[in-house]
């Protein structure tokens, strides 16, 4: 159902250094790019994530309440990640760990703009 996802950034070659590295991690690799933001995807149709310098000219926050899941293929790959992006300078916001009796497994963290992620597995 999600076609892309787009968080706002005030420094598109750090964030772009903090995404390629991240979410190479997770078979992702840049779809686009123009100069105002970068795309991700792991595949042609399929689901993407981009960064982009706000279209107002104004300071790029991160919203209250936002957050973007991405999906990992195991429980080992969602603790590489959340390791990942606390290397490249993400903001832990809870450990990888299982969250709740549905099988989720997750961890959550802030990417250098303060935007809100969580890398996930269900099973």
């Amino acid at each position: 159902m999600i076609g892309y996802v787009t968080l706002g950034t005030n420094d598109l070659p750090r964030a772009a250094a903090f995404y390629d590295k991240l979410l190479a991690s997770l078979g992702a690799k840049r779809a686009w790019e123009n100069d105002r933001g970068i795309g991700w995807a792991a595949g042609k149709g399929s689901p993407s994530l981009a960064v982009m310098k706000p279209f107002d000219g104004k300071a790029a926050t991160a919203g209250n309440g936002t957050m973007v899941s991405l999906l990992a293929d195991s429980r080992e790959t969602v603790d590489a990640v959340y390791k990942l992006a606390l290397e490249l300078g993400g903001k832990d916001e809870g450990p990888a760990g299982p969250r709740g009796t549905s099988g989720f497994y997750g961890a959550y963290f802030r990417d250098l703009d303060g935007n809100k992620l969580c890398v996930f597995r269900f099973g």
